[in-house]
């Protein structure tokens, strides 16, 4: 050991024979020496001048105290601004907002900070009219959550051609990055599922919902926010007397299971029809609606249904056949000149419009 290391507080073993003394005070007297006042473990007390090659022949049994302020200035200031930062919103509430490129509306910072934050777990239909800015009140939402500790892997789902958008939103408002998900990443992927290795991701609707093998990859991760854009696009109907479900749909019931937090975002979550309503909503909590629950919607499909096959098959079997008839019969008189169907035209109006238009 070195005459530096002998600080106030150091445990030093060979100073005194087959003892360990602690330093009790420490003054250098220039490079080479160094005054010392120690206690053995009897508690005896004594002072030594220790040259440089007698520090050689010490051993360090123990350094000193934690609050010797001996550790590195720059960590030490990297780990309190990083505390600093992690509780930033206990001071500011408003973190995101004032760390972006962005100036909020206030129905904005509304739906943030007043109806999504304070909701654990989140699960939210943020339905608002087109151009409302549904993509910085979702911006603002991750920031906050990543600021709070609360989110590390988040996925957004949205129609193909909105993919690049979302990507340069979030980034050039943000500072968030975000992969889009290609064929050529779901491919290249070390593990076998990109969606492991990739903790911000943006993937297709149509991508996710028609491929039987990529929701068997995502059904295998999880997640702490799912952000679904268009999200009536994942729509089931009551039709015919039963119930139609798509494949969006099934796919947004995959993604309701695999979240902590799930977003839905659209300008039209009600298309008239109660039950149609009420499908989206059990698609937002991951709850599978009973039978019972569309009798009426059912029974009115299915009364609609039969009325409306009753008049085809009424076509079918009555008018059909006639106007076939009526079509080979003047066929048959065309062809052999018979006569029972008039050619000449009829014209309505008067006298000389009917004679100017034989004469030609």
């Amino acid at each position: 050991m070195e005459l530096k290391d002998i600080t106030v507080g150091a445990k030093i073993r060979g100073l005194t024979a087959g003892r360990t003394i602690e330093i009790i005070a420490a003054r250098p007297h220039g490079d080479d020496v160094m005054e010392v006042t120690y206690k053995d473990d009897r508690g005896v007390l004594d002072s030594q001048m220790i040259f440089s090659d007698q520090a050689a022949e010490l051993e360090l049994s123990e350094s000193a105290l934690p609050w010797s302020f001996d550790a590195s200035a720059d960590e030490m200031r990297l780990v309190s601004e990083a505390y600093r930062i992690e509780l930033a919103h206990l001071f500011d509430p408003y973190l995101a907002v004032h760390t972006s490129a962005i100036d909020p509306l206030p129905h904005q910072i509304s739906a943030v900070y007043e109806k999504m934050l304070p909701r654990q777990p989140l699960r939210f239909v943020l339905a608002d009219d087109p151009g409302a800015g549904k993509t910085i009140m979702t911006g603002l939402f991750i920031k906050e959550l990543i600021m709070r500790g609360d989110l590390r892997r988040c996925l957004i789902v949205c129609p193909g051609n909105l993919a690049e958008q979302w990507q340069d939103e979030l980034w050039r408002k943000f500072q968030l990055d975000f992969k889009i998900i290609t064929n050529d990443l779901l491919e290249s992927a070390v593990t076998g599922n990109i969606f492991n290795e990739t903790n911000c991701c943006i993937a297709r609707l149509d991508k996710l919902s028609r491929s039987d093998e990529i929701k068997e990859k995502l059904s295998a991760t999880d997640w702490d926010l799912i952000v679904c854009d268009e999200a009536h696009k994942m729509s089931a109907t009551v039709f015919g007397g039963e119930v139609k479900y798509t494949k969006r749909y099934n796919l947004g019931k995959l993604l309701s299971g695999i979240t902590r937090h799930f977003l839905l975002l659209t300008a039209t979550p009600h298309n008239g029809k109660e039950a149609d309503f009420a499908l989206f909503m059990a698609l937002m909590i991951g709850y599978e609606l009973k039978p019972k629950f569309f009798e009426d919607e059912i029974k009115q499909g299915s009364n609609a249904g039969a009325g409306l096959m009753g008049f085809w098959g009424f076509c079918m079997k009555i008018v059909v056949p006639i106007v076939m008839v009526f079509v080979l019969l003047v066929q048959i008189s065309s062809f052999f000149d018979l006569g029972w169907f008039s050619s000449e035209p009829f014209i309505i109006g008067s006298p000389i419009r009917k004679a100017t238009a034989a004469s030609r």
